[in-house]
């Protein structure tokens, strides 16, 4: 979340995985692979590199089938946990859950000191809502890569998963000193797992709206309270009062929009 077809030019694991964080499960359930279209076949004297390129040019068509062929092939020539990450998430969207946790289980076999793998596996955890397991995961990623804005973000999607949320700010707003702009592409890509109820929802919309405040974002802070009311959030009040907002209470657009009192959205 592809240009053809090196993997240099996919996005990074971890982002990729903020994308399968974000995706409706029936674009996971989907394989562009056409009913009678020929699958290609690994040449056996190919490189890996050849073979993993070939596997990434697949994964981005969506021909996730396929492009396992060609992951398979390359590692059965030099195995690598970026290679077994790589056909982890090809096997996860085809919502093949347990071969893609056992490919993830062989990154972190293959190489102790890749993040990666870690990653992924707390996303496996993630999904089926052990946010315990997740987070020490997620851990593990951030003991190896403690400047990856996506690795707090997950870690801070299952604090919020738990509803510990004053954890789950604090991953968030590392997340945001590392890469400001992380809530707003995630935002684009869709609605996040771990928001998994309306209320869910709003708490996260208003949570994200007090970090821009405190930022000085202020266009982004309008923009999530706008989000936090059409979501139903309940303590919309706190506005008033939480200090975070204090200057943002200043600014004509809060005024505007607080009195327009935006209704919840079915």
């Amino acid at each position: 979340m592809a240009r053809l077809p090196s993997p240099r030019t996919l996005l990074p694991l971890s982002l990729f995985m903020i994308l399968l964080l974000a995706l409706p499960l029936c674009l996971l359930a989907g394989d562009g692979q056409q009913a009678n279209a020929p699958s290609p076949v690994p040449n056996p004297s190919a490189s890996a590199k050849d073979l993993e390129e070939q596997g990434d040019a697949l994964r981005a068509q969506k021909r996730y089938r396929d492009s396992l062929d060609f992951y398979a092939a390359a590692i059965a020539k030099h195995p690598t946990a970026l290679l077994w990450n790589k056909e982890g998430m090809a096997y996860l969207f085809l919502q093949k859950y347990p071969e893609a946790t056992k490919c993830f289980n062989r990154a972190i076999k293959t190489d102790k000191n890749a993040p990666e793998g870690y990653n992924n596996r707390g996303y496996m955890e993630q999904r089926n809502q052990n946010f315990d397991k997740a987070i020490r995961y997620y851990k593990k990623a951030l003991a190896l890569r403690p400047n990856d804005a996506v690795f707090h973000y997950n870690m801070g999607s299952s604090y919020f998963g738990k509803h510990q949320y004053d954890l789950a700010a604090q991953q968030y707003r590392a997340a945001y000193a590392l890469d400001p702009d992380i809530f707003d592409r995630v935002s684009r890509i869709g609605v996040m797992a771990q928001s998994g109820s309306p209320e869910d929802r709003a708490a996260f919309s208003f949570m994200v709206a007090k970090m821009y405040a405190q930022a000085g974002d202020f266009d982004h802070s309008l923009e999530y309270l706008r989000k936090a009311m059409e979501e139903g959030y309940k303590d919309i009040k706190k506005v008033y009062t939480d200090s975070e907002f204090a200057t943002l209470r200043t600014d004509k657009r809060f005024e505007e929009l607080m009195s327009q009192k935006p209704q919840p959205i079915p």
